[in-house]
C-alpha cells in the first residue's frame, strides 16, 4: 500500500530534473502521474524508464489553452486531479540594465503565468468534489505545490525576471490558500537552493535548449558553481532527489495542516540582503 494510493497528480516539467524525481517520487508511493514536458519524446522516454502508472502531455505551456488542454489530459486519462505541481521553468539572465522586455515576460510567462492558467484549469476538478464531501461530513486533502526559489523570497543578482516571477509564486501560493482553504486544498511552495540541475550545471556550449525555436544558454559560470562549499552550510548542492523530498512531503497526507507556506529546501543557504 502506498500513501498516495489512487491519487492522480500531475507534475509539469517532469521530464528530466526535479521533475523527473518528484515524478518517481509520486509513482512509488502510489499515485498515477501525468508527465509533462516541452519534449514529448523525452517524456515519453522517462514514462517508460519510470514505471508505474503514468501517462505523457506533451506541450508549451505558456501556449494559451495548454493548461487546460494538459488538465483536461489527466481527466479523460483517470477522471479525476488530486495533486498538481507547477514545476516547469528555464532561466534567461542578465542585469536589469541589459534586459530586454522578451526576456521580462518570458520568465512572468513561464513562472507565474502558467502556474496560475493551470490552477484555474484545474479549479473545477479540485473545489467540486470538496463541495461534495462537505456535504457528506468529509474531509478529502488535495494538494497544490508551487515551485519557488530563493531567488524570489531574497533575490539574486542578474536575475530579475526571475526572481520577480518566482517571488510572484509566493503572492499566489499564500492568496490561493486563503481562497481554497475551505476546499481542503493544501497549497504551499518550495523554495529551492542550489540544486544540481541543468540550470546550476557549467555554463557551456553543450548546456542548451530550445525554447520557441531559439536556443537557450543554461547553466552558471564554473568560478560560480565552486562557491558551493562557502554558500551552502551543508558544503554541497543538494540533488534533485533531495529537492524532490520537500515536494513529496507537501504532497502527502503528514503535510494536512500545512498551508499557505514556504518551504525553504536549500542546505541553510539563505545569504542575501535580509536586514
Amino acid at each position: 500500500m502506498g500513501v498516495l494510493d489512487g491519487k492522480v497528480a500531475i507534475v509539469t516539467g517532469s521530464a528530466r530534473g526535479i521533475g523527473r524525481a518528484t515524478a518517481q517520487l509520486l509513482l512509488e508511493h502510489g499515485a498515477r502521474v501525468v508527465i509533462n514536458d516541452l519534449d514529448g519524446d523525452l517524456a515519453q522516454q522517462t514514462a517508460d524508464d519510470l514505471g508505474g502508472e503514468s501517462t505523457v502531455f506533451a506541450g508549451d505551456l505558456t501556449q494559451d489553452g495548454t493548461p487546460d488542454a494538459l488538465v483536461a489530459h489527466a481527466i479523460d486519462t483517470w477522471g479525476q486531479l488530486d495533486i498538481l505541481v507547477n514545476n516547469a521553468g528555464y532561466t534567461l539572465d542578465a542585469p536589469i540594465h541589459k534586459m530586454s522586455d522578451d526576456w521580462w515576460s518570458r520568465m512572468l510567462d513561464i513562472h507565474l503565468t502558467v502556474p496560475f492558467r493551470t490552477i484555474r484549469a484545474a479549479a473545477p476538478h479540485l473545489r467540486e468534489p470538496a463541495k461534495r464531501e462537505r456535504e457528506e461530513g468529509r474531509e478529502v486533502f488535495r494538494k497544490i505545490v508551487n515551485v519557488s526559489s530563493i531567488s524570489g523570497t531574497l533575490g539574486n543578482a542578474g536575475q530579475a525576471n526571475y526572481s520577480a516571477g518566482k517571488a510572484g509564486v509566493v503572492g499566489l501560493t499564500r492568496t490561493l490558500a486563503k481562497e481554497w482553504g475551505q476546499f481542503k486544498v493544501n497549497v504551499n511552495a518550495v523554495a529551492f537552493g542550489w540544486i544540481e540541475t541543468r540550470l546550476t550545471a557549467s555554463k557551456d556550449e553543450t548546456n542548451v535548449t530550445e525554447i520557441g525555436g531559439e536556443r537557450v544558454q543554461l547553466g552558471i559560470p564554473d568560478g560560480m558553481r565552486e562557491l558551493a562549499p562557502m554558500l551552502v552550510p551543508l558544503g554541497r548542492p543538494g540533488t534533485p532527489e533531495e529537492a524532490a523530498g520537500g515536494i513529496f512531503y507537501l504532497c502527502s497526507p503528514w503535510s494536512n495542516y500545512v498551508h499557505g507556506q514556504t518551504l525553504h529546501v536549500t542546505g541553510g543557504q539563505m545569504g542575501g540582503m535580509t536586514g
